[in-house]
C-alpha cells in the first residue's frame, strides 16, 4: 500500500475548485493589469501592489506606463524620473528595486521576464511569491503564492495558531500552497486566491457569510475570525526627530540628494541638523548647521509635523531659513517653489513645501 506524504494529505482538489468557480463568478476581472499576459504589466502592478492597497495604485500604475510604456523604456530612464512618479506611493526601495530589475531584464533576458519563477525571484524586489504571481498570470506556470492575503486565507481556513511570520510556520504554509496548487486553471486560481483576502477575507469585518470556504473554515466554525491569523507579538516602535531645514533664497527651495540606502533612499529631500536623532539627544543647532548653506538672514521655526514609519515614529521639526547669500554646496541643489510638486520627494516633505510655498509665507 503506498504509504502517503506529507503533500498527499495536504492536497485537496475541492479547495482550488472553490476558489476557481468563485473567482470566476464574483472575483475582480476589471483591474488594469488583469486580462493580459504581458509580463511587464504584470510585473509592474505586482511590485506597486506590495503593501499598497489597490486604490492607492491606481493612478501611479497608469501614470508609469504612460511614462514608460516598456521595460527598455523603464530601464533606459534616469532614477530621478522614476523616484518622481514614485514619490508618495511610499517604500522607497520598491522604485531602486524597480529601475534595477528593469535594468537587468533588457540586460539578461533581452527585454523578456523569464518564466522560471526561481529565476525571476532572483532579481531585484521579486520575492518568491511575487516571482509565482508574475509568471502564473503571464505564462500559466504552476507556482504557489503566499502573500500577506493568502496568509490570512490559509491561518482561518485551517486553523493556524501561530503567528505566521515565524519561519517553521511560513515553511509549513508553503507546504500548504504547494500542495492545493490546482492541475489547470492556475490564472484563475491565484487570482481568486489574491481576491479573496483582498475583498472578503479582510483583517477586519471578513464577509464570511458570502466566502466559499466557509464550509471548511475553522476560524469561521469556531467564532474566531478576530484572533486569527495570530498577530505579531507587540513592541514599542523608537520615535526620533530631525529638525528639517527650508533654505530659501528668492523663489527657490533648497534640496538634497539623499544616499541610495536607507529611509528615503534616491529621493530628494531637505538638508537635515544632525540627522535623525532619538528623543533623549539634544537638540541640534540649527543656525550653526543652516551656515554652510550660506549667509542666513532669517529663522523661522515652522508648526512640527508626524510621520510614522513602519518600525518607528519621525517626528520632524521643520525650521525656515532665509539666506542673503547662498554658497554652493555639492549634493544639493536649487529647486523652482512654483514647480515643487514635481520634484521626487518623500511625502511629508512634498505635503509641507507645497503648503509653505505660498508667496505670502516665502516672500
Amino acid at each position: 500500500m503506498k504509504r502517503l506524504t506529507e503533500f498527499d494529505e495536504l492536497a485537496d482538489p475541492t479547495f482550488s475548485a472553490a476558489v476557481i468557480d468563485w473567482q470566476r463568478q464574483h472575483g475582480r476581472h476589471a483591474l488594469p493589469w488583469q486580462n493580459t499576459t504581458d509580463a511587464y504589466r504584470i510585473w509592474l502592478s505586482e511590485i506597486m501592489l506590495q503593501q499598497t492597497q489597490v486604490a492607492a495604485v491606481l493612478g501611479y500604475y497608469a501614470r508609469f506606463l504612460e511614462r514608460f510604456p516598456t521595460v527598455e523604456s523603464l530601464a533606459e530612464a534616469p532614477s530621478e524620473d522614476v523616484m518622481a512618479l514614485w514619490s508618495g506611493l511610499g517604500y522607497y526601495t520598491r522604485a531602486r528595486n524597480l529601475h534595477a530589475c528593469a535594468k537587468r531584464v533588457v540586460a539578461e533576458y533581452g527585454g523578456q521576464f523569464p518564466a522560471d519563477p526561481a529565476l525571476l525571484a532572483e532579481l531585484p524586489g521579486i520575492g518568491r511569491s511575487t516571482a509565482a504571481a508574475i509568471t502564473a498570470f503571464a505564462n500559466g506556470t504552476r507556482a504557489a503564492i503566499l502573500d500577506g492575503n493568502v496568509k490570512r486565507v490559509f491561518a482561518r481556513v485551517f486553523g493556524i495558531d501561530q503567528y505566521p511570520g515565524i519561519k517553521p510556520v511560513e515553511d509549513a504554509l508553503w507546504r500548504r500552497a504547494d500542495a492545493l496548487l490546482p492541475e489547470s486553471g492556475i490564472e484563475r486560481y491565484t487570482q481568486g486566491l489574491m481576491d479573496l483576502g483582498a475583498t472578503l477575507c479582510t483583517r477586519s469585518s471578513p464577509s464570511c457569510e458570502r466566502c466559499p470556504l466557509r464550509e471548511r473554515c475553522v476560524a469561521f466554525a469556531s467564532g474566531r475570525t478576530a484572533e486569527l491569523p495570530v498577530r505579531k507579538p507587540k513592541k514599542t516602535n523608537p520615535e526620533k526627530r530631525a529638525a528639517m531645514l527650508v533654505i530659501v533664497h528668492g523663489s527657490q527651495v533648497l534640496l538634497e540628494q539623499r544616499a541610495d540606502s536607507g529611509i528615503w533612499g534616491g529621493l530628494l529631500s531637505l538638508p537635515e541638523a544632525d540627522g535623525h536623532l532619538s528623543v533623549d539627544e539634544a537638540a541640534p543647532d540649527v543656525l550653526t548647521a543652516a551656515g554652510r548653506f550660506g549667509e542666513v538672514e532669517e529663522v523661522q521655526a515652522l508648526l512640527p509635523l508626524v510621520h510614522v514609519f513602519t518600525h518607528y515614529k519621525l517626528h520632524i521639526y521643520p525650521h525656515r531659513i532665509a539666506l542673503a547669500q547662498r554658497a554652493q554646496v555639492d549634493g544639493c541643489m536649487w529647486w523652482n517653489l512654483d514647480a515643487i510638486a514635481d520634484a521626487p520627494l518623500p511625502a511629508p516633505v512634498k505635503k509641507l513645501l507645497i503648503e509653505l510655498s505660498r508667496p505670502s509665507l516665502f516672500a
